[in-house]
């Protein structure tokens, strides 16, 4: 049985509001001004799922600071700088134990930050809880939301006019440039977390529409083959294995998709023994998964061969209706990439016989040919829907990413393009510092003799 969702703040049911317009005889014009100022009362303070979570939540953000070092040494960094002080940062990003951890290093830097989550279903409740309870924190976020829910949620951190936002796919700052303009003269820019958002981005700033400086944090060497890369491919068979408990050895898994994520994947799958195909429609990428020993195949081809789909691709319908009436009795499907289309979810539901709910989000559909599949976290993110997310060690990585974005848009104030920016590699190196001393690790260093040598065209053969 699904959990009871709690009813959006702002949205009580149509049926409520005549009744209660009726029982107290207000006038139609009146009632409409009642809920506007209603309304702005709810989105002027926080709204979680359950405050009493407060303490796991808190707890799980110690658990969480014990493994993001690089990122603490940010904070510390910040404490002493104060770059945001009188500033409020906009957050869109998944309300986990690690953004927590990013949320309270912006607050030391001084900035207030009002944050809401990025996918309806990758919210930890807890989380949420506890940093409602902290000082300069609004939080408006809980697992399962609406998409009505979603979106006003956008809105109520759009509400607290931020100078920066920080987005992953990019809802947040498109909402703000389609239907908050106003504020686009006010903001220093934003930061953008992963790599749909980024072609979104890119999209706007190709057709003229992009207002405001914006960098692609996702661009990062320490954000996309790190993140990307071991984040991706450890979280997604955490969530898939919360919600099937399927051995993974022998099964053949079908990797959709080639890119830092689905080379993430597909290594993780193939190191707990499957057999891995990969499907992709660029060459390079393509060619890169067979030299790794993956056999590559249309999506046609791959489909009956299947146990397990993951698509990592950024797209939309890769798996369509035409492909599941070819795969196995008992199929199961899992999205690793941002949002919940890469699957046609929608026309699943429409032609399936029947849907229920047989284990932690994992959804049962029986086909009209008889056939069943079974589709894990929703066809959400399932790694965030089904589990937790990346480990914190590599969230930290991305983070500190995030933190010397907005760092830099302070700095840069007024001197940035309206274009999608990439931090420069000194930002980038410094991160790798910081994290392999936060893992206690030592490298070596240049001698004069080869500084001079790298640095000179003239010695050769």
């Amino acid at each position: 049985m699904n959990p009871k969702k709690p009813r959006s703040p702002t949205s009580p049911r149509k049926d409520d509001n005549l009744r209660f317009r009726r029982f107290l005889r207000i006038p139609r014009f009146l009632f409409k001004w009642f809920k506007k100022i209603h309304s702005a009362k709810v989105y002027s303070m926080s709204y979680v799922k359950d405050p009493s979570l407060a303490g796991q939540g808190k707890l799980n953000l110690e658990i969480a600071e014990r493994h993001m070092g690089a990122l603490l040494n940010v904070r510390e960094h910040f404490k002493k700088t104060r770059p945001f002080s009188g500033l409020t940062i906009g957050m869109a990003l998944h309300v986990t134990k690690e953004t927590g951890v990013l949320v309270r290093t912006f607050v030391a830097g001084g900035a207030k930050v009002a944050i809401t989550g990025c996918n309806p279903l990758s919210t930890q409740d807890d989380v949420a809880a506890a940093l409602a309870k902290e000082k300069d924190i609004k939080v408006w976020a809980y697992k399962g939301e609406s998409n009505e829910d979603y979106y006003k949620f956008l809105t109520a951190v759009i509400g607290e006019e931020p100078d920066i936002t920080i987005d992953d796919g990019c809802d947040l700052v498109t909402l703000v440039h389609t239907r908050h303009p106003h504020l686009l003269k006010k903001m220093l820019g934003g930061c953008e977390e992963t790599t749909t958002g980024i072609i979104r981005l890119k999209a706007m700033e190709k057709e003229g529409v992009l207002k405001t400086p914006m960098i692609a944090v996702n661009d990062n060497l320490t954000k996309h083959l790190m993140d990307n890369y071991y984040g991706t491919g450890q979280s997604t068979f955490d969530g898939i294995l919360r919600s099937t408990n399927m051995l993974i050895a022998g099964s053949t898994v079908v990797v959709l998709g080639y890119g830092s994520c689905g080379k993430g994947v597909a290594l993780r799958a193939k190191g707990l023994g499957a057999n891995v195909i990969v499907t992709e429609v660029a060459a390079f990428p393509a060619l890169q998964a067979a030299m790794d020993g993956f056999r590559v195949l249309p999506m046609a081809e791959a489909a009956p061969l299947g146990d397990l789909f993951i698509t990592v691709t950024g797209n939309l319908r890769v798996i369509r209706m035409e492909h599941i009436e070819k795969m196995k009795d008992g199929a199961i499907l899992a999205n690793s990439g941002h949002f919940n289309h890469e699957i046609d979810i929608d026309t699943i539901e429409k032609q399936a016989k029947r849907k229920r709910r047989v284990r932690h989000y994992l959804d049962e559909y029986l086909l009209k040919s008889g056939k069943a599949i079974f589709i894990a976290g929703e066809g959400r993110l399932v790694n965030l829907a089904s589990a937790e997310g990346h480990p914190s060690e590599v969230m930290s990585l991305s983070f500190c990413g995030q933190a010397f974005a907005c760092e830099y848009l302070v700095k840069h104030k007024g001197k940035l393009k309206n274009e999608v920016i990439t931090l420069p590699d000194e930002i980038d190196d410094r991160i790798a510092k910081m994290q392999l001393e936060a893992m206690k690790l030592n490298i070596d260093v240049l001698t004069p003799e080869q500084r001079k040598y790298l640095a000179s065209w003239r010695e050769g053969t």
